[in-house]
């Protein structure tokens, strides 16, 4: 079953941290006991604010970018019908996102429409996997990708 992480990245300079919930009800329904938190991110000038007592899976991923080698950053987690993505150019952040995926080849779907929107080619590209990954799993992602590696 697909689990909703709700979460969202909030410019510095629009986050004063009062009302977290505010950011997070303009995107998703809380419930009434929703408890909504947040996290200061210096290196992307932002805050993750998020639903749940446990930080969000993205969170994870926004800190490991580094462990990615190239310059085109490409870190993906796939767990509980869910991929999160998160893609980088040097210390640019570019994007991270998580998009509904029940199966490895919806998940395949959202990495190739994310990396075309910002115009990276697999055929070059590293894709690293947090995570394991099965042998049928990578040989597919090895059709597209220069590398796949995970961490």
């Amino acid at each position: 079953m697909t689990q909703i992480h709700k979460c969202t990245l909030v410019p510095n300079r629009f986050f004063d941290g009062k009302e977290p919930e505010c950011f997070l009800s303009d995107l998703y329904q809380l419930d009434a006991d929703e408890v909504v938190n947040y996290v200061e991110l210096p290196r992307y000038d932002a805050v993750l604010v998020y639903a749940g007592e446990s930080l969000p899976v993205i969170h994870t991923l926004l800190e490991s970018i580094d462990r990615c080698a190239e310059y085109n950053k490409i870190l993906v987690s796939w767990q509980d019908g869910t991929v999160h993505i998160v893609i980088a150019q040097g210390t640019r952040l570019l994007l991270a996102n998580s998009y509904p995926a029940e199966d490895f080849t919806t998940a395949e779907y959202f990495i190739f429409f994310a990396m075309k929107s910002f115009q990276l080619n697999p055929e070059v590209s590293c894709i690293t996997f947090m995570g394991e990954l099965t042998e049928e799993q990578e040989l597919s992602l090895y059709r597209y990708f220069k590398s796949v590696e995970t961490i």
